[in-house]
């Protein structure tokens, strides 16, 4: 396995204050943006929301909306149904089983529909400051090429990447390693040649410059 720590502290140079792409200003907010961003871009979702939040700004508010209503507002995020109706079964449970509050827990975060362990763990630490280490396509894709895991499975490289840094810094590295693939180490064509972790990475397919 690749040197976790001294590859998060490449990471931590370069992006010493990382925050998640996501518009937010409560749990709440997060918790829903978390759910539209399925299968869509961070970027639409921040389109989609401006109006969505204006509109619903409590649990209550999505509690008592009418689902065709929500379905036109975050249409353009893709399976649109499915998420209006997560949504608002979402504050649904909220307003009765947390009393109007998102839950801190990854336990109880976990009982919502719509909401998996990614989800959970965006929530935990954006939202809350809870140690929480988020696993998307981009840090599987990247954990994987540098070495610091050897799955595909997100729970378990979880797991790995919470062995290799400190509990206090774990959605400092998740973070660290989405920005990292958005910008360097993309899904088609990295950029390999401009990388600043290039001499610790064990992707058997990184061209050689030597």
């Amino acid at each position: 396995m690749a040197d976790g720590k001294k590859i998060c502290s490449l990471l931590f140079e370069q992006f010493p204050s990382p925050e998640i792409a996501l518009n937010f200003s409560s749990p709440l907010e997060l918790l829903i943006a978390t759910i539209l961003s399925a299968q869509c871009t961070d970027k639409r979702v921040n389109i989609v929301t401006k109006p969505l939040f204006e509109r619903y700004r409590t649990v209550d508010d999505y509690s008592e909306a009418e689902l065709l209503e929500i379905e036109q507002y975050i249409h353009s995020t893709g399976f649109y149904r499915n998420k209006a109706k997560s949504i608002k079964t979402c504050c649904q449970i909220i307003n009765k089983q947390f009393k109007g509050s998102v839950p801190s827990t990854m336990e109880d975060l976990l009982t919502l529909p719509g909401v998996g362990r990614k989800t959970a763990n965006v929530v935990l630490g954006a939202a809350f400051g809870i140690p929480s280490l988020p696993v998307d396509t981009h840090v599987i894709r990247v954990s994987n090429r540098l070495g610091l895991a050897d799955s595909k499975d997100p729970d378990k490289i979880e797991l790995q990447l919470m062995k290799q840094v400190s509990r206090n810094d774990w959605m400092h590295f998740a973070t660290s390693l989405i920005l990292h693939g958005r910008q360097i180490c993309k899904a088609i064509k990295p950029e390999c040649g401009s990388c600043y972790i290039y001499s610790e990475c064990e992707w058997k397919e990184k061209p050689d410059y030597s």
